[in-house]
C-alpha cells in the first residue's frame, strides 16, 4: 500500500511517498480502507520534532532521536471497513467507520488496522469522511480537559485559539455544558468563533486579553501563547488554568497542593479513550459539534498540507483526501 513516512524530523520536505507492506487485521481488528485523514498540529509538531519548552530531551527517547519511532504519521482517519479479524462481531466489509489511533498515529497510508473494541465507531449517516476524519484529534482533547476541568453550566470559560481544532470542538462543547465562552483569536476568524457559540470574541492583535483580572472560572490555553504566571491572575477563587500546549514549567505548576485561593493548573497529555470516539460520532449526528475544515489536499500533496499547518493561521482542521468522493 502508499503511505507518507518521516524518516527523520525536519521541514515538510522530509515527508516520502513510499510503498509499505499492507496490514493484516488480528483476530479482534478491524482493516479500513482509508477514505480520508488530517494533518494536525500534532502531526506537524512531531515531524518537526517541535517539542514544548523543556521537554525536547524528555521526549526524544520515547518519541525518537533522529526521526519519530513511529514514522508513518496521522491520528485520525474515516473509511471504509475492508476486512475483519476471525473474532470481530460489530463490524464487516463494507461499513463505513472513524476511528483514532491517536498517538499510536500510522493513518497517512491507505489503510489501517484498529482493534474493534478500541477506538472506532460507525461514521454517521450524513457527514462526509473529510469532515468525519476530522473529529477526534480536536474533540477528544477538548472532551478530556473539560472533564478534567469540570467545566458546568454558567462558568464563564476564556478559549485561547479558539479557531483551531483543538479550540474549535472546545467552543462548542463547553457551549453545550453551558458555559459563557469568551474566545481569543484573529480578527478574520470572529465571525466563525461566534458562529460557533462563543458570546464575547476578543483580536489578540489589538486587545490585551490579559487585562481582566478575577474573570473566568476556566482558562484554556490551546496555542502555548501565554504561562502559568499571566493565568492565574485572570481567575476566580478555585478556577482553572488548562494548559493544553504546556512546556516543563506549566506541568511543574501541577505540583502540589492548589494555588492561592484554590486555583489550579491542569497540563498533560490527553487521555485516549474509545469512548470518546463514539461519544463525538453522537454529538455530531446530533448536530452539537460540527466539524471545522479549513480546506482539502490529495493525498500525494500532503507535503503543501503540512506547510500550511506549520504557518500557525488554519482554521480548523486540514483534510487530506485519498478518495477523491471523501470530500462529500
Amino acid at each position: 500500500m502508499k503511505a507518507i513516512v518521516c524518516p527523520r524530523y525536519g521541514g515538510p520536505e522530509v515527508l516520502e511517498f513510499r510503498d509499505v507492506p499492507m496490514p493484516a487485521p488480528a483476530v479482534d481488528e478491524v482493516r479500513v480502507k482509508v477514505m480520508a485523514t488530517s494533518v494536525t498540529s500534532g502531526d506537524s509538531r512531531m515531524r518537526a520534532a517541535r517539542f514544548p519548552p523543556g521537554l525536547g530531551l524528555i521526549a526524544r527517547p520515547f518519541l525518537g532521536w533522529r526521526g519519530p519511532r513511529q514514522p508513518i504519521l496521522g491520528t485520525e482517519v474515516a473509511g471504509v471497513v475492508d476486512a475483519v479479524g476471525a473474532g470481530v462481531t460489530r463490524y464487516r466489509p463494507g461499513d463505513a467507520v472513524m476511528a483514532f489511533p491517536g498517538g499510536a498515529m500510522g493513518c497517512h497510508a491507505e489503510y489501517r488496522c484498529v482493534a474493534e473494541a478500541g477506538p472506532i465507531a460507525p461514521k454517521p449517516e450524513g457527514l462526509s469522511f473529510a469532515k468525519a476524519a476530522t473529529l477526534c484529534f480536536g474533540g477528544s482533547t477538548a472532551l478530556h480537559f473539560l472533564d478534567v476541568a469540570a467545566v458546568a453550566p454558567g462558568d464563564r470559560v476564556l478559549v485561547i485559539g479558539a479557531s483551531g481544532a483543538v479550540g474549535s470542538a472546545l467552543v462548542q462543547l463547553a457551549r453545550h455544558r453551558g458555559a459563557h465562552i469568551t474566545a481569543v483569536c484573529s480578527a478574520r476568524n470572529a465571525d466563525l468563533v461566534r458562529d460557533l457559540g462563543a458570546e464575547a470574541v476578543i483580536d489578540y492583535a489589538t486587545t490585551d486579553f490579559l487585562g481582566d483580572p478575577g474573570a473566568y472560572n476556566v482558562i484554556v490555553e490551546t496555542a502555548g501563547s501565554i504561562t502559568t504566571r499571566d493565568a492565574l491572575p485572570l481567575l476566580r477563587p478555585y478556577g482553572r488554568f488548562v494548559a493544553i500546549a504546556a512546556g516543563l514549567p506549566d506541568m511543574l505548576a501541577t505540583i502540589g497542593a492548589p494555588g492561592r485561593e484554590g486555583r489550579r493548573v491542569i497540563a498533560g497529555p490527553a487521555t485516549e479513550t474509545p469512548e470518546h470516539v463514539q461519544q463525538l460520532a453522537d454529538l455530531a449526528a446530533s448536530g452539537v459539534l460540527r466539524p471545522v475544515v479549513d480546506g482539502s489536499y490529495a493525498f500525494d500533496a500532503i507535503a503543501a498540507a503540512h506547510a500550511y499547518v506549520d504557518t500557525g493561521r488554519k482554521r480548523g482542521s486540514v483534510a487530506i483526501l485519498l478518495d477523491p468522493a471523501a470530500q462529500g
